[in-house]
């Protein structure tokens, strides 16, 4: 029996050409907002840019910083509007052709993500064979708590969150597309790897 074939993409620079963190935010919140949030945050930004301190932590106070306390239906309300807005404008052509050519083949889709679940789902029309797996915010009493409720899904805990969903790994060929240090461990955890697939020209 043939093994099934499974596609992993990440998100932010693979399928998209921009970050969708940064995006999000100017696009919520509103340029002026948006600097302000990152000045009063700029010390844990610049010892992370020294390796001094965390990326899921600095992007976590970020985010905390922005969003606690936000109403989760009002969340996922401007996910969904952002991804409306910004799909034609950020997602690159050849990135959701080959999405689409592997669904109706009937494969397996996983979109692999640093990016907020919530608003990496807006961009893609629910399919039975398309998943999300992408960092997780937390929630309390219905409101975002401005903590992350899963790992930052990078590097490593790419390719763990792809061993959770899919555990029998001889039971299926890996195809991963990647176009940064965050995906080094899913490609090489891949059968068939693709580094920066969807740039023009190629």
């Amino acid at each position: 029996m043939t093994a099934a074939t499974v596609h992993a993409f990440d998100f932010d620079g693979t399928l998209t050409c921009n970050d969708t963190f940064l995006e999000f935010i100017i696009y919520d919140k509103g340029m002026a907002r948006f600097l302000w949030g990152f000045m009063v945050n700029s010390p844990w930004i610049v010892l992370m840019l020294l390796r001094l301190y965390p990326n899921w932590k600095a992007k976590e106070r970020v985010f905390s910083h922005f969003y606690k306390g936000t109403p989760l239906d009002d969340f996922d309300r401007r996910c969904r509007k952002f991804g409306a807005s910004k799909k034609s404008r950020i997602m690159r052509p050849a990135g959701l052709k080959c999405v689409a050519q592997a669904l109706e083949a009937g494969q397996r889709v996983l979109v692999v993500s640093a990016s907020i679940e919530n608003w990496v789902r807006a961009f893609f029309t629910p399919h039975p064979g398309l998943t999300i797996l992408g960092t997780q915010v937390e929630v309390a009493g219905g409101r975002l708590t401005g903590r992350f409720l899963t790992k930052n899904c990078y590097g490593q805990e790419k390719v763990r969150r792809v061993m959770q969903l899919l555990p029998k790994r001889d039971n299926y060929i890996l195809v991963a597309y990647g176009d940064s240090r965050g995906d080094k461990e899913l490609l090489d955890y891949a059968d068939v790897r693709h580094y920066k697939p969807f740039r023009e020209g190629k």
